[in-house]
């Protein structure tokens, strides 16, 4: 949709904070007006961008818990890199430092992804892998840290080798216990 290219295309030349639905309804070539009545507000246009543009994690009950999370791991990586995914995300990390609304955005992204992710680790403890009250979301955020640690606070390369020394070091924390849901 051209609305939603413009806001991809705003947002990456002028950030978060020099993006407005004026901004993005001129670069479409619509009304301002279409883009209010349709979105109602910047936050709204900008979250129906992310859920359009956020990549559904095809979630195979593969095991063993290692082997899933490697996958969701090489997913972040490949996604790091695709220049749609890439642009918004970057725009929106950055206003979620200091703008409320930027921030409700990245949360609200970041829940539905763990939630939809949990259930390879639910699987796991079904299949008698892991103990049974392993804390699902707590391990997908643990497996997830590393890479935006990388990529918004040290600036590292991902190696391409991440995925599965992570995801092995994840396993080996919930093995041993040190993920299981608070009583």
């Amino acid at each position: 949709m051209a609305v939603l290219d413009a806001a991809i295309a705003e947002l990456a030349e002028k950030g978060f904070a020099g993006t407005g639905l004026e901004k993005i309804a001129a670069r479409a070539g619509v009304a301002t007006s279409t883009v209010y009545r349709r979105w109602g507000s910047f936050i709204g246009l900008l979250q129906d961008l992310v859920d359009e543009t956020t990549v559904d994690v095809a979630l195979t009950d593969t095991g063993p818990l290692t082997d899933d999370l490697t996958r969701v791991g090489r997913l972040i990586v490949a996604l790091s890199s695709h220049p749609v995914h890439r642009q918004w995300m970057d725009a929106v990390v950055s206003a979620a430092v200091s703008d409320p609304a930027a921030r409700q955005v990245l949360s609200q992204t970041i829940a539905r992804r763990i939630q939809a992710t949990t259930v390879i680790v639910a699987r796991a403890a079904e299949r008698g892998e892991i103990p049974a009250d392993t804390d699902a979301a707590e391990v997908i955020r643990m497996l997830a840290a590393p890479f935006y640690y990388r990529l918004y606070i040290s600036a590292e390369p991902l190696p391409d080798d991440l995925p599965e020394r992570v995801a092995a070091a994840v396993v080996s924390a919930v093995q041993a216990g040190a993920l299981r849901a608070a009583p």
